[in-house]
C-alpha cells in the first residue's frame, strides 16, 4: 500500500479527513506471513472489544510453546484449555474446524497475491465462522490491500459518524456512498476513522 500516495488522495477528495490526517501519526500495515494464525486472531476479535479480544488472543498464544503456530498445534489443545483461555463455545469451534480443513483453505489462497479481494474472501468465507468482517481484517492486515471499506465494523461506522457529524451511525449504503471519494485508498482512510475512536489500530 503507497501510504504517501494514498494521504495525498485523501487530502484533496476529503477536507473532513484532511483534518484528521493532519492530527493523527501516519499509518503502517505489516504484511503477515502466517495466514493460519492470523485468521485464528481476527476470528478472535470477531465481536470484542480491542482490549477484550487482545487479553484472549494472548492467552491463546501463551498455551503453544511456538511463536508460529500451526494447525497441529491449535488440534493438540483439549476444549477445556480453550474454555480456561475465555473463548466462547462458537470460537472454539471455529477455529477447530479452521485447523482441520486449513489444507483446503491453504490451497484455495495459492498464488494468493495474483487473486482478487472477492476470490480470495469466497475462498476464506468457505470454513465457518468466517465471514465478511474477517475476510476484510485480513485483506488489511495480513495482506495490506489498499481499497478495503469494513462496512461491518462497528468502529468505522462511529468513525465515519463522527467525521461527518452525524448524530447516529450511518447506513451500510451512506458509508459505501461516502467512501466513494476515497477510492483507491479506502484502506488508509479506514486506518484514520479506527485511530479517532480506538486509538492505533494494531494487529
Amino acid at each position: 500500500m503507497l501510504v504517501k500516495n494514498g494521504i495525498q488522495h485523501l487530502k484533496k477528495s476529503d477536507k473532513r479527513l484532511k483534518e484528521i490526517i493532519n492530527q493523527y501519526p501516519v499509518p503502517s500495515i505489516k504484511k503477515s506471513h502466517n495466514f493460519f494464525q492470523s485468521l485464528i486472531k481476527y476470528i478472535i476479535y470477531q465481536q470484542l472489544s480491542t482490549k477484550s479480544a487482545s487479553v484472549i488472543y494472548d492467552r491463546f498464544i501463551k498455551s503453544f510453546d511456538t511463536t508460529r503456530l500451526a494447525p497441529k498445534h491449535v488440534l493438540s489443545i483439549t476444549k477445556e484449555e480453550l474454555k480456561l483461555i475465555g473463548l466462547s463455545r462458537q470460537k472454539k469451534q471455529y477455529i477447530f474446524l479452521l485447523a482441520k480443513n486449513w489444507s483446503k483453505t491453504k490451497n484455495k489462497l495459492m498464488n494468493i497475491e495474483l487473486l482478487n479481494d472477492d476470490e480470495i474472501g469466497k475462498g476464506l468465507m468457505l470454513n465457518k465462522g468466517i465471514g465478511q468482517w474477517t475476510v476484510d481484517m485480513f485483506l488489511i492486515f495480513s495482506l495490506a490491500r489498499p481499497d478495503i471499506l469494513p462496512l461491518n465494523d462497528l468502529v468505522i461506522q462511529k468513525g465515519y459518524a463522527k467525521l461527518t457529524k452525524m448524530d447516529r451511525l450511518p447506513t451500510k449504503d451512506e458509508l459505501l456512498r461516502g467512501a466513494e471519494k476515497w477510492r483507491p485508498y479506502r484502506t488508509l482512510a479506514s486506518l484514520y476513522l479506527w485511530d479517532m475512536i480506538d486509538g492505533p489500530f494494531e494487529w
